[in-house]
């Protein structure tokens, strides 16, 4: 591996033109692959096979109008005055025709009278049953847990002259309107005209100095963005470049290769988006892995060859080819442990979790490639220069003082204690892992987003005048136990009644019926918010075919909507990661074994990240979801953690923590392999490879930590963890921890089976015979020189 990487660096040095105008090449089609295919993305998180999605596609085969996503507006006037007088009322009526009227705007009245009822009787029946509800939950409220009467304003609809104004509802001080509606397709799917159209229309209250504001939900957001906070962690980055490479010029190298591989992958994966279903977090998760790995990966093999370059005094040619073929090694085989992480999420069968992992490792790969490629013919682009006269003059003056003090100070006091290390570092970690036994996975909400973002002041409206569930619409699908019987209208007021009974149900409103009359489509308020443990009881005591409401009723029900989806989600994640674990845990080790020849190294690897990752998600779940330190991150509620952040994290964070494990401990195979022995070669080994892991540390944690400002709350959560992961791994357990588990089990830790050691190829991780057919060529070359006649 190492003579073909050295033969492939020498030749991008030699023959820089070629190997730049290649890349440049790959760009130019990618440009030209999405000029003509264009840009496609969406927020949909569709998981096939679930009891949500199921109910979405029989909404979509059997009644597609109403298997849409459902979306709010909260018209608000200032405290004291009210919406009912007759030129608001006049404004809201003609906001809510106009949205009907929009394309992707379910009608209720069309549905209504394919049901056999009028629009009135439909809003007159779900109206009649929340009274009913209400009488009922005084009655039980004490003895139920769930809030009583008095905690809940009362509602009706918005009455226009005499008649309700369908899907809108009003709170009892006239002060807030709540208007639900619903689209033919869910929102990730629709046209970016669709979300605009309805805004312009409910906005347009606002004219003419009515009073009136109106709020749009969470699910009329525009796509997840990134702020300019990213901007700051490549900008720390290339600060700590330039200190760890002391040059502009090779500080500069491992940014553009780095931007240089993010453009091809990203531009990519955009390109492909018309057929390829693009998640709109895939692009921005692409980016956070690109520039993390994209830099230090060049920066190990730009620092490889200065340090060949200014300790041994050789070209910066044969410096660059030796440098792509030691540290070119490390890097390839670091790629590939976090590449085989990535497409490990393949196996949960999850479409936008593989569409993410795919590109990210694809990315990465792109990453791995560069590094071997570009980046040498751009080393052999500057040459010499790649080490000032300064720099030289600088280095061979001090050559005989000693080196990286800290490093060798931190080490060795590592090594002396190091049992009081190790118990210190697993005390430390099992401390910050406590939260995650009360972590709560799901989708955030409008009840986590920011205080000033229209999210958060739709929900909190919501939820003052009418109760947190109407933030979170259930979608109901009724079908009759008997597939020969149909829906009549008493039918369909039974189930109503039935379902407005239960303790934590607020409203049922008939939304249709299809057209052979045996599936009704109902939409269920609870009185619980979204994301609490009692509305997941309520979809649970839906589904449950030995409910009262399927017995009475002799009808089955499908739920779908946010805190099903939620549900189903969860539940599927939870399944799938063990398996997951398991399968990137042993193809990892397997590589381990292979680069290292030893049995407890890769064991230690991965016993080392479990602490980590425990950490990592204890402290995740302490910042996120209990609100600590919030206001440090940017964010004022804390709420559920995304539900696929854990698997997401884990796979991403395994990758790149045996990133670290690969080049600190190769360095320190390569002072064993070189004749050190004992915790000499841990101490020699972490001496030649601490700084610049430590670098390439500080570079890749910025990068993440720059995502933890972003104004969408996954991103953020996302960046966070990734930031404080790479922290716990790199600083904690691979720079602290490693090296006390080294020097305990000393020379042993590179013991390997004798058969073992047969079977296995000798990969050359270290380029050790790279080097010596190298010293050994040149001792044939000095020999021939002198045996030549003068």
């Amino acid at each position: 591996m190492s003579t073909f990487l050295y033969k492939l660096g020498k030749s991008a040095y030699d023959k820089p033109w070629q190997f730049l105008i290649g890349w440049i090449a790959i760009l130019g089609v990618v440009i030209a692959m999405l000029a003509v295919n264009g840009i496609h993305s969406s927020s949909e998180m569709k998981i096939a096979g679930t009891e949500s999605q199921k109910v979405l596609d029989q909404l979509t085969k059997e009644l597609p109008e109403a298997s849409g996503g459902q979306a709010s507006i909260a018209f608000t006037v200032p405290d004291g005055e009210r919406l009912d007088t007759p030129e608001r009322l006049a404004l809201i009526q003609k906001a809510v025709n106009d949205v009907y009227h929009v394309d992707y705007v379910i009608n209720p009245a069309k549905l209504a009278a394919e049901a056999g009822l009028t629009a009135a009787d439909s809003s007159q029946m779900g109206a009649a049953a929340a009274g009913a509800g209400q009488e009922t939950q005084a009655a039980q409220g004490t003895q139920t847990n769930q809030p009583s009467t008095a905690e809940i304003p009362p509602y009706g609809p918005l009455m226009v002259d005499g008649v309700p104004v369908i899907g809108v509802m009003l709170s009892s001080d006239g002060g807030l309107a709540l208007f639900q509606f619903q689209f033919t397709e869910q929102q990730a799917s629709l046209p970016k005209s669709v979300p605009d159209a309805v805004i312009n229309a409910v906005t347009a209250v606002e004219q003419n100095n009515s009073g009136i504001t109106a709020i749009p939900s969470d699910s009329l957001k525009s796509t997840p963005a990134i702020g300019s906070t990213e901007a700051i962690g490549l900008l720390v980055a290339a600060v700590v470049l330039i200190i760890t490479l002391g040059s502009i010029v090779a500080a500069g190298l491992p940014l553009l290769t780095a931007l240089f591989g993010v453009a091809i992958s990203i531009g990519g994966a955009f390109a492909l988006s018309k057929f390829i279903a693009i998640n709109d977090i895939t692009p921005i998760l692409a980016i956070m892995i690109g520039l993390a790995v994209g830099i230090d990966y060049s920066l190990f093999i730009v620092n490889r060859q200065r340090r060949m370059i200014l300790d041994q005094g050789l070209s910066a040619r044969e410096a660059a080819s030796r440098a792509v073929g030691t540290a070119g090694s490390a890097v390839f085989f670091a790629g590939l442990t976090v590449i085989i992480a990535l497409f490990g999420m393949l196996v949960i069968g999850i479409e936008f979790l593989s569409t993410m992992a795919m590109v990210a490792g694809v990315t990465v790969f792109v990453t791995v490639l560069l590094a071997l490629t570009l980046l040498p013919a751009l080393l052999g682009f500057v040459g010499e220069r790649i080490c000032s006269p300064k720099v030289r003059m600088k280095n061979s003056s001090s050559n005989q003082k000693a080196k990286h003090g800290f490093s060798i100070r931190w080490v060795k006091g590592t090594v002396k204690y190091r049992w009081l290390i190790i118990i210190g570092v697993i005390i430390v970690l099992g401390t910050a892992a406590i939260p995650v036994t009360k972590m709560e996975l799901g989708i955030p909400s409008g009840a986590s987003a920011n205080l000033d973002t229209s999210a958060r002041q739709s929900y909190d409206a919501i939820s003052k005048g009418f109760g947190e569930g109407f933030n979170g619409p259930l979608l109901l699908v009724g079908e009759p136990q008997n597939a020969s019987d149909t829906f009549t209208p008493e039918k369909l007021g039974n189930l109503v009644q039935e379902l407005q009974k239960h303790d934590n149900v607020s409203l049922v409103t008939l939304m249709g019926v299809n057209k052979t009359g045996n599936m009704a489509i109902i939409s269920l308020i609870p009185k619980t918010g979204p994301t609490d443990l009692a509305t997941k009881d309520l979809v649970n005591d839906l589904r449950a075919p030995e409910s009262s409401i399927a017995q009475n009723t002799d009808i089955k029900l499908g739920v779908t909507g946010f805190t099903a989806i939620n549900i189903d989600m969860s539940s599927k994640l939870s399944e799938a990661f063990p398996l997951y674990v398991g399968i990137i845990v042993i193809l990892s080790i397997i590589i381990l074994l292979l680069v290292f020849r030893s049995i407890i190294v890769p064991i230690k690897a991965t016993v080392g990240f479990i602490l980590s990752i425990l950490a990592t998600f204890g402290l995740t779940t302490a910042v996120y979801q209990w609100g600590w330190m919030h206001s440090l991150f940017g964010f004022d509620t804390g709420g559920p953690l995304l539900s696929f952040m854990p698997i997401l994290v884990t796979g991403i964070l395994y990758g790149l923590a045996m990133d670290y494990q690969v080049f600190l401990v190769s360095s320190m195979r390569e002072s064993y392999v070189h004749g050190h022995r004992g915790t000499d070669s841990v101490v020699h080994g972490y001496d030649l490879a601490s700084r610049i892991v430590l670098a390439a540390a500080v570079i890749m944690v910025s990068v993440f930590a720059g995502f933890i400002f972003a104004p969408d709350a996954m991103i953020k959560q996302i960046g966070f963890a990734l930031a404080i992961g790479i922290l716990i791994d790199a600083f904690i357990v691979r720079m602290t921890l490693v090296p006390a588990v080294m020097a305990v089990f000393g020379d042993k830790a590179w013991w390997l089976p004798k058969w073992l050691d047969r079977l296995l190829p000798n990969l050359d991780v270290e380029g050790d015979k790279l080097i010596t057919a190298l010293n050994a060529q040149g001792s044939i070359d000095s020999k021939t020189k002198a045996n030549k006649p003068a």
